[in-house]
């Protein structure tokens, strides 16, 4: 059996591998911060000098690092409809860098008949819309219809690929948009917020199909009758 001296150590290591496993920065700062702090409990307990200078200084800076985030967060403000665009797609991403995404486009407003992608076009914006509605059209038939919430071009943005369908405006509406451009590869660069999108785009995917689904089974009731 291993001695109670040789168990706080490896609890230490223990710690330290869960923490390089964790996906999300903070998550990994918490458990190497214990990780510290066990093993500057263990250096405490030996009296061990140098193992004491090196936990601590783990410590230390697993603390400072913490504390920015949590500072940084606490100071990020976001505008009612910036904040509801989080609530509704990006939960998941630090309030620091929520701001930065949003940062990456411009809230516009648009009116009945702007045409916001084209089917079989280049796909040049990611369209959150926050207010109004919008027409989904493909090959010359009405297939759905975007409201409040919804995402426009998600599927398609980020590939570069062709739109897949024509939406347009049906009354004034506000918005907010990126250039694909600059979104693809800033979203390439940071892997956390790329995790967010895609969990995002899932989010209103799940929902359009839903929405597409109840449209198909009015219409075919409609017909039938």
């Amino acid at each position: 059996m291993l001695a109670p001296k040789m168990l706080i150590l490896e609890l230490g290591y223990a710690l330290l591998i869960a923490a390089v496993l964790l996906p999300k920065p903070h998550q990994m700062r918490l458990l190497a911060a214990a990780a510290a702090a066990v093993w500057l409990g263990h250096a405490i307990w030996l009296r061990d000098r140098i193992g004491m200078v090196g936990a601590g200084l783990l410590l230390l800076a697993c603390l400072v690092m913490l504390v920015r985030r949590i500072w940084g967060n606490r100071a990020v403000r976001f505008t009612p409809e910036e904040q509801s665009m989080l609530d509704r797609l990006f939960t998941e991403l630090p309030r620091s860098r929520a701001r930065h995404l949003i940062d990456q486009g411009l809230w516009l407003s648009g009116k009945a008949g702007d045409v916001l992608t084209r089917e079989g076009e280049k796909v040049d914006h990611l369209y959150y819309l926050a207010e109004g509605e919008a027409r989904v059209v493909m090959t010359g038939s009405q297939v759905g219809t975007c409201r409040p919430g919804d995402l426009i071009g998600e599927i398609t943005v980020l590939s570069g690929e062709t739109a897949s369908a024509t939406v347009t405006l049906n009354t004034p509406a506000r918005f907010w948009c990126a250039p694909a451009d600059d979104l693809r590869p800033y979203v390439e660069a940071h892997e956390d917020v790329r995790r967010a999108i895609e969990h995002g785009f899932a989010t209103v995917l799940k929902a359009k199909l839903r929405a597409s689904n109840r449209t198909i089974a009015e219409a075919d009731k409609r017909r039938s009758w």
